[in-house]
Formats: C-alpha cells, structure tokens, sequence
C-alpha cells in the first residue's frame, strides 16, 4: 500500500489527481499540469515535498563524518544555516543518491535525501556511521514506512520509543513571489528569513515549534523549502493558499526542473553513472588532498577510467516530443537522452543527454523517435531560470 504525507487529504480536498510515486501516494496536479508550470514561472506555487526524508546528525565526529561520506566537502560550511549539494558515491564511484545537507552547528547538520531512495540510503548511511562518533536520526513519519525499521537498527531505546513524535512534513514554495507570499502568510518569519542568501537557510521557532526556511528549491526560481511538524502541515499549507500561492503537482515540478537543468535521480544518474557522467563535477571537491572520501579512488585514482559520456542539453528543432532512452545518433557515436519533455517556458522539446566525449555545443544530431530521426541542437544543459530562457 503506498505511503501518504501529512498533507494527502489537503490533496484530496483540492481535487488532486493522484499517483503512485516512489512508493508514495502524491499528487501529480491540480487541474493543469501546464497552469502549474506557469504560475511558479510567474507568480508562485507550492509542492508537497514531504515524501523526501530528512535526517538529523549529531555528534562530535559528524563533519568528519560527512566529509568522508560525500564528494562535496562540508568542511566549506561555516556560517550556520549554509547548505551545500553533494552526490554520495559508492566505492567504485558511482552516485547512490544526489542530496542537500545543511550546517546548523558543530556537531549539528540536516540532510535531506529523495524519496525512492530512503532505505538503502540510510542503509548505507549507518553502515560508514560505525567509524564514527555521530547519531543519525530520521525526521519521517514512520508508520509502515520500511525506513523505520532501517532507522531503528543500532539505535538507542529512547530513539525507538520517539519514533514518529517528531516527523516532519517539507513544503517548497517556488516562484518570482514566492518569497513576499510567504511572508504575507507568515509576516512574524520575514525578520528571520529575509536576509537569507540562495542556498542558506535559518532555524525559526513559531507556534512552538521549530522550523527550517531554507532559500533552496528544485524548480529554477526563487523561494524556500519549509522543514516543519508534521502535524502542523495542514494549516501552513491552508494559510499558504489563502496568501495566493497556488498548489501544484509532481509532473510541473519534473519540467520546472528540466528546464531548469537539475537531474533527477534515477534518470539522470544512478550507481553505474559518475558524477562526472552526470554533469556533476563541479560537486566533486578534490581541494584539500589529504581528504580521503568513498568513491574518491575509483573516479580519480591512478586506475580510474576516463568518463565515456559527456552531459548536455538538446533543443529539438522538429516537431515531437523527446522523452527518456530515445537513441541520439551523433557524427561521434551514439548517445542516449535521460530526461526529455516539452518545455512550456520555450514552448519546444528539451533533454538532459549523455553524448559521445567531443560533440560541441551547438552541433546538430538526430534523436530516434517512433522510428523517425529528429534534428535536435546540442545546448547547455541548463534552459531556463528565473522564468528567462538561458540557452
């Protein structure tokens, strides 16, 4: 049976059509996939994110900790409330999960990890915790959620005996507005969260409860992601409605960050893909060289293989629609797209591709699709942000 949020029968109430989502039931729209689309590229909306997990480390070993665990290197983070985005490899260097973790103290930071990926993620997680002096704790409601039983393992009584009291339900408000809209909702969290930079994020306590705003997002816009009791979800996401943001679906949050250049795990990059394969290298931090992290010797070691793809963007200039595995045919070799859909900001067909090592931009190459060779331009893998074509 799928799993709900907290907020599944505020969906219900909205006349949401419903999906099955990584083992999630959620909500795929509203009404009008590209209505949504548009109103976070012009205005503002909202999306459920609560299927995706946080955790919470803690301890006098967790920077060493993460610093080994991640190919980013958290040692970058000093000011409370900076986040950063990293890939977690595996030993031979492929991506087990791409996640955000925030520094919110010493001893103290928040991770957020997707949602198809919970259970191996804390799997594996907990498994290169051993060596360390550091806690890691679940903030997802449990339930019958299979995490929870990953949870407990090697956790204390006290830890087993919470589980659930402190769930958290994540909202992501997205949009030219989205920031003003929320303060409209929430005028007494403007002075803890107006001065906050892209990527940084404060601890807020409101109606007795703590809060996480961070200014991050998965859509190309500005906006926040709010961290808060699950309980408490329901009413935030009325209030944020009665301030005009608009809820929207899964499916415009797959072309807003399309078209925005963000990879999705699972399509874009998964444990046989590099980051470097991914178009992910700038997270790879290799500045101090006596940091040692898993993955690090099988994509930069004496032995490691030369990356055989490179990650790009293509503009189709026929009509269809590119989608995910359609064969691209270039003069180089072949190639593969790994998301592909219309864009309702360029009105056109993108993908995110990996193509043969070479192909520059603005090449012409032919995508396969229903048997028929599309011509597509070679671009940026980047096409919008801030509701502007950037290609």
């Amino acid at each position: 049976m799928p799993l709900r949020t907290p907020l599944y029968d505020s969906h219900l109430a909205a006349g949401a059509k419903m999906v099955d989502f990584s083992g999630w039931e959620m909500p795929i729209h509203y009404g009008s996939q590209i209505e949504e689309h548009h109103v976070v590229r012009r205005e503002a909306g909202m999306f459920d994110v609560s299927h995706m997990c946080a955790l919470d480390l803690t301890g006098p070993q967790a920077r060493d900790y993460l610093r080994f665990l991640l190919a980013n290197d958290v040692a970058k983070l000093t000011v409370p409330g900076k986040a950063l985005y990293s890939c977690m490899l595996d030993e031979g260097g492929g991506v087990i999960d791409d996640l955000i973790v925030y520094y919110l103290g010493p001893e103290r930071y928040r991770i957020v990890v997707n949602a198809g990926t919970t259970e191996k993620d804390v799997m594996w997680m907990r498994g290169v915790l051993t060596r360390f002096d550091a806690r890691l704790k679940v903030r997802r409601r449990r339930g019958s959620d299979a995490v929870a039983i990953i949870a407990a393992q090697g956790s204390d009584a006290h830890e087993r005996r919470q589980s659930g009291v402190d769930a958290v339900a994540m909202i992501a408000v997205q949009g030219p507005q989205a920031r003003e809209r929320f303060w409209k909702a929430f005028p007494e969290l403007r002075a803890a969260t107006e001065g906050l930079a892209v990527f940084q994020a404060a601890e807020a306590r409101f109606n007795d409860a703590d809060w996480l705003v961070a200014r991050t997002g998965y859509t190309g816009e500005d906006g926040f992601e709010l961290t808060l009791p699950a309980g408490e979800a329901a009413l935030v996401w009325y209030q944020l409605r009665g301030a005009g943001i608009k809820p929207c679906g899964l499916g415009s949050r797959d072309t807003l960050r399309l078209e925005a250049g963000m990879n999705l795990y699972g399509q874009d990059m998964d444990e046989n893909i590099s980051p470097y394969e991914a178009g992910l290298k700038w997270t790879v931090d290799l500045k101090d060289p006596e940091r040692n992290f898993v993955g690090k010797a099988a994509i930069e070691g004496a032995d490691a293989r030369p990356p055989h793809n490179q990650f790009q963007g293509l503009l189709l200039l026929d009509r269809g629609v590119l989608r995910s595995h359609q064969k691209v045919v270039t003069p180089l070799g072949i190639g593969e797209t790994t998301s592909g859909s219309f864009s309702p900001t360029l009105n056109q067909s993108i993908a995110l591709a990996r193509l043969p090592p070479g192909i520059t931009l603005g090449s012409e190459v032919e995508v396969e699709i229903r048997d028929k060779r599309l011509k597509a331009r070679v671009v940026k893998p980047v096409f919008v942000r801030n509701g502007k074509p950037f290609i």
